[in-house]
């Protein structure tokens, strides 16, 4: 199985020894794509007002353009370690015992807008790069770029996939058609309504990958997912669609909690 998360725009700074391309994963596929998008963000990042615009870059923000300038020295860190935000908090990595770590580092994996593809225990430096970025020195724009990259990639040795990608970063790796579960978060009001959840979307999904590392859970589809789920007391709504699921939180309810509705499926 696999995990797919988003990245974040806040980073840990620091980091152990020096990052090395070659150690991340999927190098031989994606290693051609990763040394041009680092040249074109390393050239980008030496004009503080053309970066700031292309990167989307507030005034306060402006100091983590260092960062990409100094990617070969500044120190690497395991990516789920480097990203903070709201997801990433939820998820609390550095937090998790050695099991549920080495857990993380063979089932999660990242989609990261400078490094495509990478796993949860590849060591990275801090950046700052979105999906959404402009990036004029490369050939073909960041999306292309990297579903290009990424076209060959063999999901199907990943086993079964689960999609926690934002839209934005899941389109620049698509799943092709047929792969994997793409999970929604939603939230029951007090009227028992479902309704789309946003502004806890990511602390939901990071609570579902801590509790996914620390039970050790090997699921082999949405079924088995579904079977774990109300083991965990969560709620987790298998969709007539195939490749959908949804995680429904009670209103008033730590994210990813639901008192024990348990998984079903959705009705029809």
């Amino acid at each position: 199985m696999l995990i797919l998360l988003p990245p974040s725009e806040t980073k840990r700074t620091g980091g152990g020894a020096p990052y090395r391309a070659e150690d991340l994963a999927h190098d031989e596929q994606l290693a051609g794509t990763r040394a041009a998008v680092r040249t074109a963000l390393e050239e980008l990042s030496r004009d503080e007002e053309l970066a700031a615009k292309a990167l989307g870059l507030g005034v306060k923000a402006r100091g983590e353009l260092e960062h990409n300038r100094v990617l070969e020295s500044s120190g690497a860190l395991e990516a789920m370690d480097r990203y903070t935000g709201v997801l990433y908090d939820a998820l609390d990595a550095v937090s998790l015992d050695a099991d549920a770590r080495d857990w993380m580092r063979e089932h999660v994996a990242v989609q990261s807008a400078l490094f495509g593809l990478v796993r949860a225990g590849d060591r990275i430096p801090a950046y700052r790069l979105s999906a959404g970025s402009r990036l004029a020195a490369l050939e073909a724009p960041l999306k292309r770029s990297w579903i290009r990259a990424h076209a060959d990639m063999d999901w199907a040795a990943h086993g079964w996939i689960l999609d926690l990608r934002s839209n934005d970063y899941a389109a620049l790796a698509p799943l092709p058609e047929g792969v994997g579960t793409k999970l929604e978060v939603a939230q029951r009001s007090a009227d028992g309504a479902v309704r789309a959840l946003n502004h806890f979307n990511k602390t939901a999904k990071g609570d579902l990958v801590r509790r996914l590392a620390r039970s050790g859970a090997e699921l082999d589809g949405p079924e088995a997912f579904g079977r774990w789920a109300l083991a965990e007391g969560l709620e987790l709504q298998l969709g007539d669609r195939p490749g959908s699921a949804t995680l429904v939180t009670e209103l008033g309810a730590p994210a990813g909690v639901t008192g024990g509705a348990g998984s079903k499926r959705a009705a029809r």
